[in-house]
C-alpha cells in the first residue's frame, strides 16, 4: 500500500459521524430525484412513441371501441427508466358518440401531459354511472357507464407499465376462493337434486306446477317481471325476451 504524500499545510479536520454520513446521502439522493426527466406541460413530444391498444366490446354498442395510450419514456437507459402516459385516443366505427369521446380523449391527454399523480382520474372515471343503467362485462363483473369502462382499460395500462401495483390474489386467497366456489357449486347440486326428487312427486300425485323463472333472475326493465337472466354477457328477459343483445 503506498502512502500519499501532503505537500500543503493541513488547515483543518473534522471527524464526519455515521450520521451526517446518512444525511449527506440522503441529501445526495434528493438531489439525484430532483435531476430525474418528469413529463410536464413544456415536455416536447418525441417522434416515437411507444403504446398499447385495448379493445372494448359492450352490449350498448354493436361496434368495439378502441383504446390507444402513447407513453413517453423517462430517464432512459438509467436505473430510474419510466413509462409514462403522454396521449390517448379511441377509434369506433361507431360515431353516435363521436363528439363527447374525442371531447374525453383530449382531456384525459392534457392532464397525461401536465404530469404528476395521475391515479386519480381512474378513480373518477369508474365512478361514472349511467342513468339508463349498466351492464355486466363477460365473466360477470358489472360495468356502471361506457366512461368507467374507459377509466378501467386507463387502469389496466397503468398496471402494465408499473405506475399502479397490480391486486393480483395470493396462493392462500386463489385456495380461499377455490374451496368457496367448491361449496357453493356442491350446494347448488345438492339443490337441484332435491327440486328433482320434488318434481318426481308432484308428478306422481297428479299435481301441475305452473313454470317458474331462474330463483337468481333479475328484474327486467321492460316488462319488470323478475326473469331477466345473464346469457352471452348481457341480460336476457325469459319473459318478454328483451335483450341489450339486440
Amino acid at each position: 500500500m503506498s502512502a500519499n504524500k501532503i505537500d500543503k499545510k493541513i488547515t483543518g479536520f473534522k471527524v464526519v459521524s455515521a450520521e451526517e454520513k446518512a444525511q449527506q446521502a440522503e441529501k445526495a439522493a434528493e438531489q439525484a430525484k430532483q435531476s430525474l426527466e418528469r413529463v410536464h406541460e413544456d415536455l416536447a413530444r418525441p417522434e416515437f412513441l411507444m403504446g398499447s391498444t385495448y379493445k372494448i366490446k359492450t352490449p350498448m354498442s354493436e361496434h368495439a371501441l378502441y383504446i390507444t395510450i402513447n407513453d413517453i419514456v423517462l430517464n432512459q437507459g438509467t436505473e430510474h427508466e419510466q413509462r409514462h402516459p403522454y396521449e390517448m385516443f379511441i377509434n369506433s366505427k361507431n360515431m353516435e358518440q363521436f363528439q363527447w369521446i374525442v371531447a374525453l380523449t383530449r382531456v384525459i391527454s392534457a392532464v397525461f401531459r401536465k404530469g404528476g399523480d395521475i391515479n386519480f382520474m381512474v378513480e373518477e372515471l369508474k365512478a361514472v354511472f349511467d342513468p339508463k343503467g349498466g351492464y355486466f362485462k363477460k365473466g360477470g363483473k358489472f360495468m356502471p357507464s361506457l366512461v368507467a369502462e374507459i377509466g378501467e382499460a386507463i387502469e389496466q395500462h397503468l398496471k402494465h407499465i408499473g405506475l399502479i401495483e397490480s391486486d393480483e390474489l395470493d396462493e392462500h386467497q386463489k385456495a380461499l376462493i377455490a374451496s368457496k366456489r367448491a361449496e357453493y357449486e356442491a350446494k347448488k347440486t345438492e339443490a337441484a337434486a332435491a327440486a328433482a326428487s320434488d318434481a318426481v312427486n308432484d308428478a306422481s300425485a297428479g299435481a301441475s306446477s305452473s313454470a317458474e323463472f331462474p330463483p337468481d333472475a333479475q328484474l327486467c326493465g321492460k316488462c319488470n317481471v323478475k326473469a331477466a337472466i345473464l346469457m352471452d354477457g348481457c341480460y336476457t328477459c325469459l319473459n318478454c325476451g328483451d335483450s341489450k343483445c339486440g
